[in-house]
């Protein structure tokens, strides 16, 4: 198994343990941020790292494998809606569920055009690069969302002043523009499946 395959698993293997995070009763904040959200976010971060490193390496040392291409993107799937679960329950953010939904209603889509694709062409489908900008977009969403505490959208009520007003609206905006990359590589997608499905 080559270096880039490797560290596909290994983000895979760090979304458990970034999950368990809340249940363990770690106490404190750091500047009003609680501590176990800040861990979170270190270790999406690693993951996200991995995901670029990954990519990058296959490339570079020309490692890209079916394997990869197969598992890379189950891999951000698996970080991504974690990651936005964990946002939807237990962070100050509170993302709304339907964010996730649209996330998640994409990912089935996708992964089953990809199946046809395979049956029918013994072919695995690359990410697309609405599909890339979707993924990166989310990355860095969720990355501020984990140390923003303050809700969702709160930037448009007119409660917040200063550093808090910047982050928010950064980070409310960030999760608008994946949800839309999000629906527009799907239909990317789907566009792409009209042979296949005849």
């Amino acid at each position: 198994m080559n270096l880039p395959n490797k560290l596909t698993i290994f983000r895979i293997i760090l979304v458990p343990i970034m999950v368990i995070i809340p249940y363990l009763g770690i106490q404190g904040t750091l500047y009003d941020i609680p501590i176990s959200l800040i861990i979170m976010d270190i270790i999406f971060i690693i993951a996200s790292i991995t995901d670029k490193l990954d990519g990058y390496l296959a490339r570079k040392n020309n490692q890209i494998t079916t394997f990869g291409k197969f598992l890379d993107p189950l891999a951000d799937k698996i970080l991504v809606l974690s990651a936005m679960l964990i946002l939807v329950d237990l962070s100050a953010f509170k993302l709304p569920v339907w964010i996730p939904i649209i996330v998640l209603a994409r990912e089935f889509i996708v992964s089953g055009y990809r199946l046809v694709a395979v049956e029918k062409g013994g072919k695995v489908i690359a990410a697309s690069t609405w599909g890339k900008l979707k993924t990166v977009t989310q990355m860095v969403a969720i990355i501020f969302a984990f140390v923003d505490v303050n809700a969702f959208g709160t930037c448009f009520n007119g409660t917040l002043q200063g550093f808090a007003l910047v982050l928010n609206i950064f980070t409310t905006l960030m999760m608008i523009i994946q949800t839309i990359a999000t629906v527009f590589s799907g239909y990317d997608y789907l566009k792409g499946a009209k042979d296949l499905l005849k």
